[in-house]
């Protein structure tokens, strides 16, 4: 069920909507290079573990999910378009493997040593009976991306995904949503905690500014970005 009625101010958008946005080369939501803050916060989510299990909900064709299988991590991927993997494994030179994914309706990329394993679905068709639960979770532009309405439905499937040892980096964006709808949506602190506090804890790691040239295409002259940590309770 969706949190609330669908707010006329907001962009609402479709798995379809998405595979569209990458047929048009509309991807400026992809980064060219590993998440700052996720190198600087790592740690925070490895806890000095070793061979973790890693999850990328809406994962695109993020670098950092072969920055961090090389680092001897297995990363596991949720993207409903089939080219953003496809462009993944191609640019990172990952030689992978298809196969269908029936308990997701969909499919699953994989590379040869199965370290980096990514699923063409919807995210709303993933459970943790497709791959079991994870030791850590990295959200970079899923929350902020999915439809404000869907958003107790979506983080109801994370915590699901979420071991008891779990580390989750979370990523949100802040700015003036008077001036822009979004995505990605902001997404305030106590958003982030009626979200996640009932099972889990919510720590504030860092705030910082994101401001980037393109942003004043949205009308915006400030953004930031912040990261928490959140552990199940």
């Amino acid at each position: 069920m969706a949190d609330d009625n669908v707010d006329p101010r907001f962009t609402v958008m479709q798995p379809d909507d998405w595979v569209t946005e990458w047929n048009d080369g509309k991807i400026g939501f992809h980064k060219t290079c590993i998440h700052p803050l996720l190198e600087k916060n790592l740690d925070k989510m490895i806890d000095g573990r070793e061979n973790i299990k890693i999850f990328f909900p809406l994962c695109g064709k993020a670098l950092d999910m072969k920055w961090l299988a090389d680092k001897g991590h297995t990363v596991v991927g949720v993207e409903a378009a089939q080219q953003g993997i496809e462009e993944f494994f191609t640019e990172q030179g990952v030689t992978y493997t298809t196969e269908d994914a029936p308990a997701c309706n969909g499919k699953l990329f994989q590379s040869e040593d199965t370290k980096l394993r990514i699923y063409c679905c919807d995210f709303y068709s993933f459970s943790r009976d497709v791959e079991g639960q994870f030791d850590g979770v990295w959200d970079r532009g899923a929350l902020v991306a999915i439809n404000r309405q869907d958003h107790r439905k979506y983080t109801g499937i994370i915590k699901t995904l979420m071991a008891p040892g779990c580390r989750q980096l979370l990523s949100t964006v802040i700015y003036d949503e008077t001036k822009y709808n979004g995505p990605p949506h902001y997404v305030s602190d106590e958003q982030v905690r009626k979200l996640y506090g009932d099972t889990c804890s919510v720590e504030q790691l860092c705030e910082e500014d994101a401001f980037e040239e393109e942003h004043k295409e949205w009308n915006l002259s400030a953004l930031s970005e912040r990261i928490y940590l959140i552990k199940p309770k």
